[in-house]
């Protein structure tokens, strides 16, 4: 497995759990590195099945959730699952605003989450 700056990364059975190293996802080029790693894990090590815990993440750029579009289309591509799991309230209604509630399967706990795979 690769070793990641932005990302902390644990595999629960056949399920990839990702957390976030920043609480704040703000900085451009840490978005970029941020991509890279989330992209490499799918497209690169071939992980399926993804869940992406914002349990740590306090804000979340625009430009960041251009990188989560990103993946979600990858992931869908190759026959797998994203899922996201405990974001903020204040995050969230960005998610809703956008729509992106829509997009992503968003779960409340990570059990939830893990379940549904």
């Amino acid at each position: 497995m690769s070793v990641f700056k932005q990302l902390r990364v644990v595999e629960v059975g056949l399920v990839t759990v990702v957390r976030f190293a920043n609480s704040k996802i703000v900085d451009e080029a840490e978005i970029q590195e941020l991509g890279s790693e989330l992209f490499s894990l799918v497209e690169q090590e071939k992980k399926e099945s993804v869940l992406l815990n914002f349990e740590d993440v306090k804000f979340l750029s625009s430009a960041a959730l251009g990188k989560l579009i990103k993946l979600d289309k990858i992931v869908k591509q190759g026959g797998g699952k994203l899922k996201l799991v405990n974001i903020r309230p204040e995050i969230l209604e960005v998610f809703t605003i956008t729509r992106l509630d829509k997009l992503f399967d968003i779960k409340t706990s990570e059990s939830e989450a893990l379940a549904a795979f």
